[in-house]
């Protein structure tokens, strides 16, 4: 019986890991596509005219932004940092734990989304938590956002799919949610 617990066990470890290497690919990606976007939003974009992609339905603007997604609490910079690290950290943690593929890719979508605009926060003036998030993408009567926003609302969404539809993260049919208890 222990033999097959242990196997059992193993299963479950290596899926997990498939599932964590998932989600950090995911999330490298992401930072990685969000910082070559907004590299080539300053250089192509910042201090020029709009470019009208879809007509009025695309159009790539530069701009920096402060505050939260929509422009909110733009008095609230290291708020909003501290909260996305806290997030971060939290993704971090809770992953070890995953053994659905489509949570990892919603954590990776939503740690790759919050690295990105962290970053900005990190090393764009004024620096130090405060720094401005460069933006790109505007569609017509929204903000405008950039890839990092996209990937965490697409985290948000994919999350509330896996919700409605009853999928959870852990393996209900395991001890994935514990920590290993030591035997005698």
């Amino acid at each position: 019986m222990h033999g097959l617990q242990a196997e059992g066990r193993a299963s479950l470890i290596a899926h997990q890991k498939k599932v964590r290497t998932l989600l950090t690919w995911c999330a490298f990606a992401v930072f990685l596509l969000d910082m070559a976007t907004k590299r080539w939003a300053e250089t192509s974009l910042q201090g020029k005219e709009p470019i009208r992609v879809i007509g009025s339905l695309l159009t790539l603007t530069y701009t920096t932004n402060s505050g939260a997604a929509f422009s909110l609490a733009t008095n609230a910079t290291i708020f909003l940092s501290s909260f996305a690290l806290i997030v971060g950290a939290f993704v971090i943690y809770f992953s070890r734990k995953l053994t659905s593929r489509a949570w990892g890719i919603a954590a990776g979508l939503l740690l790759g989304g919050i690295s990105g605009n962290l970053w900005n926060r990190l090393f764009s003036p004024p620096g130090g938590l405060q720094g401005e998030v460069v933006d790109w993408i505007e569609l017509p009567h929204w903000p405008i956002f950039n890839i990092a926003d996209t990937a965490v609302v697409s985290a948000a969404v994919i999350v509330c799919i896996l919700a409605i539809l009853d999928k959870p993260p852990f393996d209900r049919n395991s001890d994935a949610t514990t920590t290993p208890r030591k035997t005698a």
